[in-house]
């Protein structure tokens, strides 16, 4: 595979028949667009009548083509891969196979945080072949937003309060990276909506003490997230 900068959106996969609301699913830091998790999501979204566009960012790319591991790249790698990806969509589009007048930017962990910055007033587009499909994005979702990084510091907030995008994030009330009591203490954006999943952790994984199961938990995210785009 050519990982060259105008090849980067080869890796993907195009779920459900064409509907008014594309969504778009980016992948967590550590496992790519065909963990067991982001097939669930996906599967319970078309089955609830959106289209769900999946991706792998370069570095999964790369990782399952010679099975090495690799970290996530920077920022500005991610944000390239990205726009690129939405140029892929717009490519679709006039072949007929996405028909959308919407287009929802949504994300676990890593892949929410990439959403969130990609609308917001951090980052400036590069490309000049999307404003098309940007013009349709109306909506972010973060599934498991990472909120604390991996060895601690501030909260990341600057992705989600330094834009105008409609945002909804649902987390697990457990999550080490934001969990329900931290939320609270942050100035996060006053019409950010939250939903919070019971006993979840990261994963959105409940303990069994709990009395509810990770299928309870992707089931009321699904509610959350059809409720939210009604």
């Amino acid at each position: 595979m050519n990982y060259s900068p105008d090849n980067l959106a080869k890796d993907y996969m195009l779920d459900g028949n064409a509907s008014d609301t594309l969504i778009v699913f980016a992948h967590g830091a550590g496992a790519n667009m065909h963990h067991a998790f982001m097939q669930s999501m996906t599967h319970r979204l078309v089955n609830a009548g959106f289209q769900v566009l999946r991706f792998n960012f370069q570095y999964m790319q790369a990782n399952m083509t010679d099975g090495k591991r690799r970290p996530a790249e920077r920022v500005p790698k991610l944000l390239a891969h990205y726009e690129a990806v939405l140029a892929h969509i717009h490519q679709l589009t006039t072949q007929g196979k996405v028909n959308c007048e919407r287009v929802v930017l949504m994300g676990k962990s890593m892949g929410g945080r990439m959403s969130a910055l990609l609308m917001s007033s951090e980052h400036q587009f590069e490309r000049q072949d999307i404003s098309d499909i940007i013009n349709k994005v109306s909506h972010v979702i973060c599934l498991g937003y990472p909120f604390v990084p991996q060895n601690g510091g501030a909260p990341r907030l600057a992705p989600l309060n330094n834009s105008n995008m409609a945002t909804l994030i649902i987390q697990g009330e457990r999550d080490s990276f934001g969990n329900q009591t931290q939320l609270p203490q942050w100035p996060l954006r006053d019409d950010i909506e939250v939903k919070w999943l019971t006993d979840g952790d990261h994963s959105l994984v409940p303990r069994k003490s709990s009395g509810v199961t990770l299928d309870d938990n992707l089931d009321d995210a699904i509610a959350y997230i059809t409720e939210y785009l009604s």
